[in-house]
């Protein structure tokens, strides 16, 4: 296959992937808050999609579909949403990539969605502790940690149950 074609083909699963990762973001608009948790506390079933990028694209892929994820929060939900988004994704896609890349493999795709949950949380208490100029949003932390064991695994089964269907989807347009 020619480099162009290839390119190109791998350009358009990557908008289609970007694409499911803003529709199942969009998704999560209705799922009610949650008691106890930060305004803005979401499952991260958009993490599925950018999981699966980062497994099968590569690290700046997966980086695209956070970024693309982060700029809907900002145009949907303002300013804050954006920051929030950014610094909790961009963290999880690093700790993502680099836990699925390890050569030993300690962790399977729960442990990996999991470790993606808690940073997440842990980049967006970060930033929520530089927006806000206090520290005593770190009491947010344990609930925060006690979610993220939640969600990730939630998030990891889904991407375990999904994945032949993200595959076929994918050799569909990079064959």
């Amino acid at each position: 296959m020619e480099k162009n074609t290839y390119n190109t083909k791998k350009l358009a699963l990557l908008a289609v992937l970007g694409a499911q990762a803003l529709a199942l973001s969009f998704l999560e608009n209705f799922i009610p808050p949650m008691p106890g948790l930060p305004p803005g506390a979401k499952p991260g079933l958009a993490n599925i999609v950018t999981m699966f990028t980062a497994s099968t694209l590569g690290f700046w892929q997966a980086i695209y579909i956070t970024v693309i994820k982060a700029v809907f929060a900002g145009l949907t939900r303002g300013p804050t949403a954006l920051f929030m988004s950014l610094s909790g994704g961009v963290l999880s896609t690093i700790v993502m990539y680099a836990l699925l890349n390890l050569k030993t493999k300690p962790f399977g795709i729960i442990g990996i969605s999991i470790s993606s949950a808690i940073a997440h949380n842990l980049g967006q208490l970060v930033t929520a502790m530089f927006i806000t100029g206090t520290r005593l949003i770190i009491g947010y932390a344990p609930l925060l940690s006690i979610f993220s064991l939640f969600t990730g695994l939630v998030t990891g089964a889904i991407l375990k149950a999904v994945i032949p269907v993200l595959k076929k989807q994918s050799k569909y347009f990079m064959s």
